[in-house]
């Protein structure tokens, strides 16, 4: 998965804080032992490279879905209770296929440990189905995540790369780093708007190839157009 994982965690936090457990304007202390040493990916992190600030559950939430920020979402996944906690609700409303294990901070020590975090296709697509078509969240919290997905900015080049000017998309990328040649994963699941206003759920998972980087982001936005194309018919 990659960070496709921040999704479905993100998704139950909403949840938690469906059920009152937390509130979205709550602050959360994002303490120096979730720095990631030397640097990651986090504009978090970048801003504050001290920690020991607090942090509004809502900004960690819009960090870890729409710019893939690996503190943030290392900081919710703390806070929910761990990968268990989000496997067991992922699980719960009715998808399979999908196994959390290691953090983002757990991904960065051992390259191995990416590949025990996985999620089928089919269970993505059932994810993002489930969330635009029956939401297990209240309405103003699916909207909230649906458009934080909107705004993702990550990932231009794949879902969104050979679509009609103006689609709307909601995604969620994941990419690894490259070892021995291969580049483990470049991925990216969204919803797409159809012009009839329907849409269309998506998930690419392109693993272990070894061409490089605008080929493989390429290969995803002929796969989207293709389907985006067929489905619009």
């Amino acid at each position: 998965m990659q960070s496709v994982f921040k999704l479905p965690l993100v998704l139950f936090a909403l949840h938690e804080i469906d059920q009152g457990k937390f509130s979205l304007d709550q602050s959360v202390r994002f303490l120096p032992s979730d720095r990631f040493l030397p640097k990651t990916y986090s504009s978090l992190q970048d801003k504050f490279p001290n920690a020991d600030v607090d942090v509004p559950l809502r900004e960690l939430l819009r960090l870890a879905v729409s710019l893939s920020d690996n503190v943030a979402a290392d900081i919710v996944l703390r806070l929910v209770g761990g990968p268990a906690a989000v496997g067991a609700y992922i699980k719960s409303i009715g998808v399979e296929g999908f196994h959390l294990e290691d953090s983002e901070h757990g991904l960065h020590r051992d390259v191995a440990a990416q590949y025990r975090n996985w999620v089928e296709p089919a269970g993505a697509v059932h994810l993002l189905r489930k969330l635009s078509d029956d939401s297990p969240l209240a309405p103003e919290h699916t909207e909230l995540l649906l458009t934080w997905m909107k705004g993702s900015p990550t990932g231009p080049h794949r879902i969104k790369g050979a679509l009609p000017s103006g689609t709307v998309v909601m995604h969620k990328t994941g990419t690894s780093g490259s070892h021995g040649g291969k580049t483990s994963a470049t991925n990216d699941i969204g919803l797409i708007v159809l012009p009839d206003g329907r849409r269309l759920a998506l998930a690419v998972f392109v693993t272990d190839a070894s061409a490089d980087s605008a080929i493989l982001e390429a290969v995803i936005a002929r796969i989207a157009a293709a389907v985006f194309a067929a489905a619009a018919r």
